[in-house]
């Protein structure tokens, strides 16, 4: 044996009895520390840490993702996709991004003609076109006609409002958010729209899109409260226009409709084309009472973020998916029930937890526990699909779950430790004791029993009786002589030498389990009275050395007194 294997066998060796030791010393209330250690991290994380957060988060994404119920998107939503053949198309004519503004007010004179809902650009006008103020006066002039068109404006960096001199009371739809004191001498950075019939017509929004801290939109601010001022997103300044049903949530969770491109989308260029053709081919009725949302799906305008959905969703399509959730009220409610979570998930540790140390339903715990977790998941998944209130259950599941982990892993590493072996008593025990050998063969083919159909029958034949035993699964290391050891179960017993009320109580348990084993055989295995092998052996046995012959002995008249 080299240095490096001797170090190996020592380690493991000192490991070894070191956990032997702990367990020995603890038991079963290694069940109960357990549950204490977990609520102890479970309470600091929910009122300080916050680390199970992204545990939320994850499991609104996958319910999301692979819900079997997704909302339709609302017919009357139709998106002018400014996509990449269009920038290809008008090149030619109107030279590369943006065009001028000529373009977006002779398209909107002609959706006009069509009666829509809105028009609703996703396309920030902030600067005048200094090359063409021809075209710039075209689109003023068209958007001054109209009452239904809005536009976005957009929340620059807090950082720079040192900077700016524009005063939150000077911008249209800006109000006191009634709440808090309102700073009237305060400045606020704010990209507008340039032009005067826009900001005259009031029917602006804020059109930023926040991600959580991870990165990824699942939210939308239907609303901004800034130095006691309140200042409404696009979707919800379309929403009053409407008369939609009213907001009152400042943040909501998008109710999407589907991944990427899942709304009525036509090709800018191609309308545009039709409208400036004396021979129409699209129907003249094709925005007739929609909600017609111009902005640009092209990878090269870069108005993409992360969603739930898609690790590139366009941006139109999120404010497309904002405002039918306004519209219809229905964004996801998310209750932040992080009591109620709390509860649930400590309930389930400490009811397991007492499992364990009770060593109650050992043979139905695994099931138990899965169901219960399969449950909390349903309910998850349930909610999300026939409700708009999603009841995030995944933190609940992934705690008790790792608890559960830590728990199982304890129980099979400290079962030989923790459970009485008949056998080991009566060799550290001085006095001279009465042992009883009961050997369970059972033929079956090769592999006919694995390991977990073996070990649901010695937690059966544990459960049989009322005298103190253990059941040893023998290991079928020499199964090629005889076949002695497969698929063979040792009960073994101890009792004072002179304890005459201790040895009828084992023979009582011998009587039992020689009516119970065939059910029990039957339940886990399909075996009949051919199958099994039943003898017992019984003698005197000392301490140490010579007793552990003395069950040698025990052993050998056992297997040779065998019947089959």
């Amino acid at each position: 044996m080299n240095v490096f294997s001797k170090f190996s066998y020592l380690v493991r060796s000192s490991l070894s009895k070191g956990f032997t030791r702990f367990a020995r010393k603890v038991k079963g209330y290694m069940y109960l520390i357990l549950a204490l250690i977990f609520t102890a991290g479970i309470l600091a994380d929910t009122f300080k840490f916050h680390f199970t957060g992204n545990m939320r988060q994850a499991g609104v994404d996958m319910m999301v993702k692979y819900r079997f119920l997704v909302p339709k998107p609302d017919k009357d939503i139709v998106i002018v996709d400014i996509d990449e053949a269009s920038l290809a198309e008008m090149a030619a004519e109107y030279g590369r991004w943006p065009w001028p503004r000529q373009v977006m007010g002779e398209f909107v004179k002609q959706i006009e003609k069509q009666h829509p809902q809105a028009i609703v650009f996703d396309i920030i006008f902030s600067d005048p076109d200094v090359y063409n103020p021809d075209s710039d006066k075209y689109f003023n002039d068209e958007i001054a006609t109209t009452d239904n068109t809005y536009f976005p404006m957009l929340r620059l960096d807090p950082f720079d409002d040192q900077h700016s001199q524009l005063n939150p009371a000077l911008i249209p739809g800006a109000e006191p958010a009634g709440e808090g004191e309102v700073f009237g001498d305060a400045t606020i950075a704010m990209l507008m729209p340039y032009f005067q019939s826009v900001q005259e017509s009031g029917r602006m929004g804020l059109s930023n899109i926040d991600p959580d801290a991870d990165g990824v939109t699942r939210q939308y601010q239907a609303y901004r409260v800034e130095y006691g001022w309140k200042f409404p997103s696009l979707p919800l300044r379309v929403a009053e226009g409407l008369k939609f049903p009213p907001m009152n949530q400042q943040h909501v969770f998008l109710n999407w409709r589907g991944p990427a491109f899942t709304y009525h989308s036509v090709s800018f260029s191609k309308v545009f084309t039709d409208f400036t053709n004396k021979k129409k081919s699209r129907p003249q009725d094709e925005f007739t009472n929609k909600i017609v949302i111009i902005g640009s799906t092209a990878s090269g305008l870069f108005d993409v973020k992360p969603t739930p959905l898609s690790k590139a969703h366009p941006g139109v399509e999120i404010l497309a998916t904002a405002i039918d959730n306004f519209k219809h009220g229905d964004y996801l409610r998310i209750p932040d029930s992080r009591g109620a979570y709390l509860i649930i998930t400590l309930l389930v540790i400490w009811l397991t937890a007492w499992a364990f140390y009770r060593d109650t339903f050992r043979e139905k715990l695994d099931p138990i526990f899965g169901a219960s977790q399969v449950i909390l998941i349903a309910v998850s998944y349930g909610s999300i699909n026939l409700t708009n209130t999603y009841i995030n259950l995944t933190g609940p599941v992934t705690l008790s779950l790792a608890f559960f982990t830590v728990a199982r892993l304890y129980a099979l590493a400290a079962r030989s430790v923790l459970e009485r072996s008949a056998v080991r008593v009566s060799l550290q025990q001085g006095n001279t004791h009465h042992g009883v050998l009961m050997l369970v063969n059972l033929s079956a083919p090769p592999g006919a029993l694995n390991a977990g159909v073996r070990e649901k029958i010695r937690g059966a034949l544990l459960k049989v009786g009322s005298a103190g035993k253990s059941v040893e699964i023998l290991k079928g290391v020499q199964k090629d002589l005889w076949n002695l050891f497969e698929n063979t179960f040792a009960i073994s017993w101890i009792t004072a030498e002179s304890d005459e009320a201790g040895r009828q109580r084992i023979e009582e348990d011998i009587a039992q389990i020689r009516q119970a084993i065939l059910p029990i055989l039957r339940k886990y295995y399909m075996a009949s009275g051919s199958d099994v092998a039943i003898t017992v052996q019984q003698g005197e046995i000392h301490s140490g050395a010579q007793g552990s012959g003395q069950w040698q002995a025990l052993f050998g008249q056992a297997l040779a007194n065998r019947s089959d």
